[in-house]
């Protein structure tokens, strides 16, 4: 199902994780839960991974993550406020000690200040939130989807390490 270097990147997290004895998170929108899906994929993943939150909808973002009904509106979903809220409120809800958020606008669709290919992602530990707006194209809503999983483990990596 998942590549071949998306399972050695994911490995290579787990180690970073191994090393810190952390635990991660996840808050998905545009991915449905293939982060979530990915992290699993690994034996031994019940060591390092807790729970995951797909929050598709703003009201699910919302009544699951706690996001202030004013940043849904005043940013949009898919906002550098938005997921950086999502990342911190699942760290604050969970025993993670690293967390990832993302959404974004897979397509079809998009607006002229949020293209198909916008994603806004957040990482969350002890030391604050960290986040990334990337801007993949109109890659079609698939491989949107993918390269948001892949920069999400870099992500996680990096922020592990």
């Amino acid at each position: 199902m998942y590549s071949d270097a998306f399972i050695n990147k994911t490995k290579n997290l787990f180690e970073k994780l191994h090393a810190r004895k952390w635990r991660v998170s996840c808050a998905e929108s545009c991915t449905g839960g293939l982060i979530a899906g990915l992290l699993t994929e690994i034996p031994g993943s019940s060591h390092f991974f807790g729970r995951s939150f797909v929050t598709y909808s703003n009201r699910s973002k919302f009544d699951l993550l706690g996001v202030p009904k004013k940043l849904l509106i005043d940013h949009g979903a898919v906002s550098e406020e938005v997921a950086c809220a999502m990342a911190q409120n699942v760290l604050n809800i969970t025993t993670a000690s690293l967390t990832i958020a993302v959404s974004g606008i897979a397509g079809p669709g998009g607006l002229p200040d949020k293209p198909v290919g916008t994603v806004h992602m957040a990482t969350a530990t002890e030391d604050g939130v960290v986040h990334v707006k990337q801007s993949f194209g109109d890659l079609g809503r698939t491989n949107v989807r993918l390269a948001t999983v892949e920069a999400a483990i870099d992500m996680l990596t990096d922020r592990a390490s």
